[in-house]
């Protein structure tokens, strides 16, 4: 029997789907979907008809509607109580685990729902997974035991971004309906799987978007003319929330969680964009370090699901063609990176339940769109979507449920086969890094700042990765390390998990190719700590102890005839000191000077000895080092008072600035967050110090004009109807920007003796507003592509202020911006850090046409009447991983009293003989910017 014939043989024709006749259906559900469904061949026949029940509640008796009524969206309350309603009805098939909370407090959930014999025996199958995940305590026979007696859990997501609203109201039907239906195909899924559901992934989004969808969309029958969102989902992080490689949300903090407690081997996203059905096959560029398993997997499914659709007559529906398998931080991608699978959809969405006019030919050329043009038949889009369509929830219910149906129904033929490759990607995990080099990464004990290395440990133990501390000193081919380093050996189920975090990424398969995110994300590197790869085999037989926790533990004794002097580490630790003693006359360091036979960094802070009772526990838990204080200092100082400070976004881009927020709420640093109003309002000098202007929107225009005036105003306010909206800010109407007239207030804050810093592509605003004078902007050439790598900057002045903490004159910076910097020679005194440019500056990642940022500008500071203006090409704080960067940011605005110094212009080295009007000095990129141990960035 061919591979054809077994496949057909095991999942059945299409009489297997079809629900046995004598089980009653609902005739009203049936005439609904009917009338909601916009064309026939929108819907199946795994859809089409829902049962009755005595005993299990249908959405329509609980929510007063069947799934995909129009113009109708469901709170996260209204779904949780749903699934609750399930469990309560049937407390022998479902299951519904609280994993925590969000940010604003509501319920994180997991319904897990099976036949009763299997969930009897739920947690005997979680045991089991368990096992399974480890091969170093079940060699291959016990394992064929243990996937005998165990049924895999198909793990389904939703709602992680707000915006895509069919996801969440699917899920409660496909509930329903695999507790209620009769059909071969449901019962072999009830019999063969555990399907695991998170209803709603991002719970305060939903609500807010809910409300906003009911206030703002929903007579929007036009997509062409329709507005956006809401200015947040949740609390910082909107889309981004599926880039979020660090777990800073909770919720994804406490799926992790769930995920290597009960280790699904399929987790499934269910997203909302393209038409009309999307499922992912992995497809290139791959990273190598995955299981190839996988990547027979993913397209095994997706094709089965594209000619099962295609076979029921639905349009629309390909694969291959959007997102690729390179980036590691995606939030479902948990599962691939822990030897299981991740699948994703996404289906064609309206952003609400308003049936509507879409464009899927809105006269943009689409040749070079991510899947290609969506009209044009292909190899992985064998029937296209059509040009135009009128496209309703229904329409989304029905292509989303058919496809999980499918993928279910596959899953159920096959889940011996699910449990042996998940089984067999663990074993090979463990293989490998004890067959193949490197064998292990090292952290060497000794790093100044060791807040950095807790955040990288933390990360990976985060993630079930595996670290020990070396009980004695370690000499291996690549250099000998102290006893008390940390050890992350690769021989180990998630060691290919760890060798992708902490490797340069210098194996980028094809730079023709693009990639879905970031080609670069190489920890080390991003959070300035010293990571140390090993091929010497020879390391995994270093004796060490695991490390379960990380603290930090400071030092500090007594104060001297000056008071304290607490040396400055590198650590972001030493800002939020400055804030903890916000009352404290502190004064800093403007050069090295030694204390006795002590090294003082430039940089240090000075404290009085009257601080003693503050600084004593400040110290010693953020792991500072406090030395007594001669009653001199030789060394020129000056003093940091904390400052007024605030963070500007627009009301149309908050997503960027959402990760500064973050960022700064971790690091208990006071600012406040304005928008258009307050700009607009003017006497900012008066209220703040420093102005801090983030990466936002893809343009100058974006940042200074921001949302659109047409059509009719949309508020941003909170009200008895909408009570979640108005949350980190209000507005009457978010169209607009700061405009011309918000553009002079803050030249005269500037004026006026305040700071504004930018970063990112906002630094593209000065120069292209008029703010400051003699700078250009520009943008590289068609050719150029640089997806997030890791280039070398080089220190120009770097005695500045800026770079207190930054022990080296070239350091590792992530690329942010398509924002190029030109300036006249004679002005190059205002740069601070520039961009060596050309191919060998690329650390990890990689640049197509490097050679055009060479020598252009990285930060530059303008003075400008009594103040100045900051700007950073960079983007210091860039989601939660570029914590080497995060201190030039926090040093800008602790001393922007002192950023000129008395001649208006930074400290800078001494270039004698070298004119002004000269060529700058290139770097051809060949230093490292890797340290030797023990310090650190």
């Amino acid at each position: 029997m061919n591979h054809c014939t077994l496949l057909s043989a095991a999942v059945g024709t299409l009489a297997l789907v079809v629900p046995v006749a004598a089980q009653t259906m609902d005739p009203d559900f049936a005439k609904s979907v009917q009338e909601w469904t916009t064309r026939p061949e929108f819907s199946s026949p795994l859809v089409d008809h829902l049962p009755t029940s005595g005993t299990i509640p249908s959405p329509k008796q609980i929510l007063g509607d069947h799934i995909g009524v129009p113009n109708k969206l469901h709170s996260h309350g209204q779904i949780v109580d749903y699934f609750r309603k399930l469990a309560t009805a049937a407390p022998d098939r479902v299951r519904v685990l609280d994993l925590g909370t969000s940010n604003e407090g509501r319920p994180n959930i997991v319904v897990m729902i099976s036949s009763a014999a299997n969930m009897a025996r739920l947690d005997r199958y979680k045991a089991n997974l368990a096992l399974l995940s480890d091969p170093r305590r079940t060699d291959p026979e016990a394992a064929k035991r243990i996937i005998a007696d165990t049924k895999p859990i198909y793990h389904l997501t939703a709602g992680l971004h707000s915006s895509e609203t069919g996801p969440p109201e699917m899920t409660m039907e496909l509930a329903y309906r695999l507790l209620t239906e009769d059909s071969p195909l449901i019962q072999k899924i009830r019999d063969n799987l555990i399907v695991a559901i998170s209803p709603v992934l991002e719970a305060d989004g939903r609500d807010r978007y809910v409300d906003w969808y009911h206030q703002s969309l929903i007579d929007e029958t036009n997509d062409l003319d329709k507005p956006g969102g809401p200015p947040y989902w949740g609390k910082y992080i909107y889309h981004d929330n599926n880039r979020d490689m660090n777990y800073s949300d909770p919720s994804a903090r406490q799926l992790l969680n769930y995920y290597l407690e009960w280790h699904p081997p399929v987790m499934h996203e269910l997203h909302e964009s393209v038409p009309f059905l999307y499922t992912y096959s992995g497809q290139a560029p791959q990273n190598p370090d995955l299981d190839p398993i996988l990547y027979g997997e993913l397209p095994f499914y997706s094709n089965f699901e594209m000619s099962q659709l295609t076979k029921y007559g639905m349009p629309g529906v390909w694969t291959h063609g959007f997102v690729d398998a390179w980036s590691p931080g995606y939030v479902g991608f948990m599962a691939s990176n822990h030897n299981g699978m991740l699948r994703m959809y996404e289906t064609f969405g309206n952003g609400g339940a308003t049936t509507m006019l879409r464009h899927v030919d809105n006269g943009v050329d689409q040749g070079s769109a991510r899947g290609g043009n969506q009209l044009q038949r292909d190899w992985f889009r064998p029937n296209p979507a059509y040009r135009n369509v009128m496209w309703s929830m229904r329409n989304n219910t029905n292509y989303m449920q058919t496809g999980v149906l499918t993928a279910l129904q596959l899953a159920s033929n096959f889940p011996a086969v699910i449990l042996e490759n998940y089984y067999q990607k663990n074993a090979n995990g463990v293989k490998v890094g004890r067959t193949r080099a490197p064998h292990a990464y090292v952290i060497p004990a000794g790093q100044a700042d060791q807040s950095r290395v807790k955040f990288v440990v933390d990360q990976l133990k985060l993630q079930g990765i595996e670290v020990g501390r070396a009980t004695g000193a370690i000499k291996v081919k690549e250099g000998a390390y102290p006893a008390g380093s940390l050890v992350v050996k690769l021989d180990q189920p998630y060691g290919r998990l760890a060798k992708t975090l902490l490797k340069v990424q210098d194996n980028f398969p094809n730079e023709n190719l693009m990639t879905y995110d970031d080609a670069a994300w190489t920890m080390g590197l991003m959070t300035g700590t010293k990571v140390v790869e090993i091929a010497d085999k020879s390391v995994l037989e270093v004796p060490t102890t695991p490390v379960d926790t990380m603290e930090l533990a400071g030092n500090i004794g007594s104060a001297g005839a000056g008071g304290f002097v607490v040396l400055d580490n590198g650590a972001v630790n030493l800002a939020v000191l400055r804030y903890r003693l916000k009352d404290v006359n502190i004064r800093v360091a403007e050069k090295p000077f030694k204390v006795g036979a002590t090294h003082v960094p430039a940089g240090s802070y000075i404290v009085p000895a009257s601080a003693a009772d503050v600084l004593r526990p400040a110290v010693q838990q953020l792991g500072l080092t406090a030395i007594a204080a001669p009653a001199t200092i030789a060394v020129s100082t000056h003093e940091i008072p904390v400052p007024r400070t605030a963070v500007y976004s627009s009301w149309g881009a908050t997503e960027k600035v959402g990760w500064v927020r973050y960022a700064f709420d971790q690091y208990e640093t006071p600012y406040d967050l304005i928008y258009k109003e307050q700009v607009r309002g003017g006497g900012l000098r008066a209220k703040y110090d420093v102005i801090v202007l983030p990466h936002q929107g893809r343009a100058p225009n974006d940042i200074v004009f921001d949302i659109p005036v047409k059509g009719k105003p949309l508020p941003y306010k909170t009200n008895a109807r909408f009570p979640t909206l108005g949350a980190y800010g209000q507005s009457d109407d978010i169209r607009g920007g700061m405009g011309l007239e918000g553009l002079a207030e803050l030249r005269k804050f500037v004026e006026e003796g305040g700071t504004l810093i930018t970063t990112g592509n906002a630094s593209a605003v000065p120069a292209s507003f008029g703010l400051v004078d003699g700078i250009g902007v520009s943008s590289p050439g068609g050719g150029f592509y640089a997806p997030g790598p890791i280039v070398k900057a080089k220190l120009l002045q770097p005695a500045s202020p800026i770079f207190y903490g930054y022990t080296e004159d070239t350091m590792p910076v992530r690329w942010a911006t398509n924002v190029l910097f030109q300036m006249r020679p004679a002005d190059r005194q205002q740069v601070l850090m520039e961009f060596p440019g050309g191919q060998s500056s690329v650390i990890s990642g990689f640049m197509k046409g490097a050679e055009e940022v060479r020598n252009r500008p990285a930060i530059i500071n303008v003075a400008r009447g009594q103040g100045r203006v900051l700007m950073f090409a960079t983007t210091p704080i860039w989601r939660w991983q570029t914590l080497g960067e995060y201190r030039m940011l926090y040093n800008a605005m602790l001393n922007w009293k002192s950023l000129g110094g008395a001649t208006g212009q930074s400290p800078r080295r001494p270039e004698p003989d070298v004119s002004l009007d000269a060529t700058p000095e290139q770097d051809n990129g060949l230093k490292s910017t890797r340290r030797p141990a023990p310090t650190a960035f």
